[in-house]
């Protein structure tokens, strides 16, 4: 009988040895460790008071201001939140000036898919969920929501000095440089452009940039993106992106890091949105206006006319806690093909080149520049840039409720590239 007993102590505690010693279960496609991707994910969910299902399949969790993933970042530990900016922006654009023939073509009022499903609860903001599948996707469980940094480039001394000119980022901007700026505006065109493999994307976006591009570029960025890889599907989506390092270390996409403070409890980051434009037929767009509020220093964020979103804490930057030196406007794509000899068929904008202009090529309207002043001004001195116009182009334009404004896009490969 003792020796029967003898045995199963011992059996348990060779059980117990392996069990400790033993690596953690691996699973996804890329081998993560069921450790790791639990940690990440309590790190990044956080407990919510209500949670709302989206009929994209998306959910959405309204968490605490006070809880949300910002004030995990080491300088927001003691951060007061501020609840609103101290200063807006004064435009010098009127929308009174708008023609008849214009208002025709003014975009109808744009909303996220989750709002037929609820809202979110006061003192509370939407976060999109992160969930297992969304980290199996993704090159590393540490790295998930942000850039890689084999893909950002030191720029070329014959190319403006774009944030992603080379390893396949491509680009249709229009831009100002050398200059002293305090935020930038636009109306930007709405689409669903075909993105052809899942770890590439699709984007038009605002960059607000300061810094050296080789090293210890400022960069707070927002705009629209269609991006398979880090969210699962071909769905147009509301974004942000921050990096206080050239994509070294520091920031990321969304939530999906600390930094941002959401203090708006309707929009989601990371969210669907709806409708989008239609070839030939109805357009829609959203309006973006970044701006750095002239009392307490932080980076703002608004989308459309109404909803102010958040913040970026300037000491979150180096460059940036002053004010920008570069604004630039438009798409970027990633070409992940170029290595072997072709080019992808991932669109750009509409997919269509920027001369079929109005209804089937896409645009940025009304592009301004926030001056010392706080004012809302037309930029000077803007240029374009395209890495190769036979795959995508740029074609600017000024004058009228427009303003400053251009189309730009394409398909991608074609005869011309191929």
């Amino acid at each position: 009988m003792a020796a029967n007993w003898t045995r199963v102590i011992f059996f348990l505690a060779l059980v117990m040895t392996v069990a400790i010693l033993a690596p953690s279960v691996v699973s996804g496609e890329n081998g993560f460790s069921d450790l790791k991707i639990r940690t990440r994910l309590k790190r990044l969910n956080k407990p919510a008071l209500k949670s709302i299902k989206s009929p994209d399949g998306d959910i959405i969790d309204c968490v605490p201001i006070t809880d949300q993933p910002a004030f995990s970042h080491p300088l927001l530990i003691n951060h007061t939140v501020q609840m609103w900016p101290s200063f807006n922006p004064e435009s010098v654009f009127s929308e009174s000036k708008v023609s008849s023939k214009t208002k025709n073509q003014q975009s109808s009022s744009i909303k996220q898919l989750w709002h037929v499903n609820g809202k979110c609860p006061v003192k509370t903001i939407p976060i999109r969920r992160t969930r297992r599948q969304d980290l199996y996707r993704a090159n590393s469980v540490e790295n998930y929501g942000r850039k890689n940094q084999k893909s950002i480039p030191k720029p070329k001394s014959s190319e403006p000095p774009n944030v992603l000119t080379q390893n396949g980022h491509q680009h249709a901007i229009m831009y100002v440089e050398d200059g002293i700026f305090y935020g930038a505006k636009a109306k930007i065109n709405v689409w669903k452009p075909d993105v052809e493999m899942p770890n590439e994307f699709s984007l038009a976006q605002i960059w607000v940039l300061g810094g050296n591009f080789n090293s210890d570029l400022n960069s707070i960025e927002a705009g629209w993106q269609v991006s398979p890889q880090l969210y699962g599907d071909n769905r147009t989506r509301l974004f942000t992106y921050w990096t206080s390092d050239a994509y070294q270390g520091t920031g990321c996409y969304n939530h999906l890091c600390s930094g941002f403070v959401q203090i708006n409890r309707e929009i989601a980051m990371g969210g669907s949105i709806s409708p989008l434009s239609n070839y030939g037929n109805s357009q829609y767009d959203i309006t973006i206006l970044i701006w750095k509020d002239p009392k307490e220093g932080h980076w703002w964020l608004q989308f459309g006319e109404k909803y102010i979103i958040g913040y970026w804490p300037a000491s979150l930057f180096s460059y940036l806690s002053e004010s920008a030196s570069m604004i630039e406007w438009g798409g970027e794509v990633v070409n992940s093909q170029s290595e072997e000899g072709q080019h992808t068929t991932t669109q750009m904008g509409s997919g269509r080149f920027a001369e079929e202009g109005w209804g089937k090529a896409s645009y940025f309207k009304n592009v301004q520049v926030v001056d010392g002043s706080n004012e809302l001004r037309n930029p000077e001195n803007l240029q374009v840039f395209t890495d190769q116009e036979n795959c995508y182009n740029v074609k600017s334009g000024n004058g009228g409720s427009w303003g400053s404004y251009f189309y730009y896009g394409g398909p991608g490969r074609n005869p011309n590239c191929p």
